[in-house]
């Protein structure tokens, strides 16, 4: 099963550059003047970032879960 380890291991980078650009982007907002409210709308790039790491999380751990199931 090296696929799922390959598979895996992209997912778990991803994973981790996503999730540190969007702790980046909402941070961002309050050095460009904008406020830095947990309750604005998410718009754009900012967006798209929300979702796809939350695509990559869903992926990780659908994998995680197989292989589980698989080593037994």
């Amino acid at each position: 099963m090296i696929w799922l380890d390959v598979i895996q291991l992209v997912a778990s980078i991803l994973l981790i550059v996503f999730v540190v650009l969007s702790s980046r982007s909402s941070g961002l907002l309050g050095v460009l003047g904008g406020e830095s409210t947990p309750f604005q709308t998410k718009r754009g790039v900012e967006k798209w970032v929300f979702r796809t790491t939350i695509v990559i999380a869903v992926v990780f751990l659908a994998i995680s879960i197989l292989r589980f199931v698989l080593s037994k």
